[in-house]
């Protein structure tokens, strides 16, 4: 039985940061851990992928450079640093996770919702 269980989320001021947790299940059998975000009345966004194996990342043009997804391997988590936050990044935050995405060492492809099959229940994030 998969699951992910996020947590972090909360209220911060624009220029703030939150750091978001993912902790999962079976982490031998998925290799490829994304954050995604959605905002009322728009499509779930993915903005970070994380394949577990070597460690290799992508990030959303949107997030680059202010976002960074890690992994600690001995807690079966991974995390989403968010820093210089905005109004723009507020929503529901969502874990989720796939067996793979792609060949190890290759580039990390964007993440598409259609592509996973386990996902958490979310967290709210909201900067105001």
């Amino acid at each position: 039985h998969v699951q992910l269980v996020e947590s972090g989320g909360g209220l911060v001021q624009p220029g703030g940061s939150l750091r978001l947790s993912c902790t999962t299940s079976r982490t031998n059998y998925l290799t490829c851990i994304s954050w995604f975000r959605q905002a009322p009345g728009n499509e779930r966004e993915g903005v970070a992928v994380i394949r577990t194996g070597e460690g290799r990342t992508y990030y959303a043009a949107s997030v680059e450079g202010r976002f960074t997804i890690s992994q600690d391997k001995t807690k079966s988590t991974v995390y989403l640093q968010m820093n210089s936050l905005k109004p723009e990044d507020s929503g529901v935050y969502y874990c989720a996770a796939r067996i793979a995405c792609g060949d190890l060492w290759a580039v990390v492809p964007p993440p598409r919702t259609r592509d996973y099959n386990y996902w958490g229940q979310g967290t709210q994030v909201t900067v105001s």
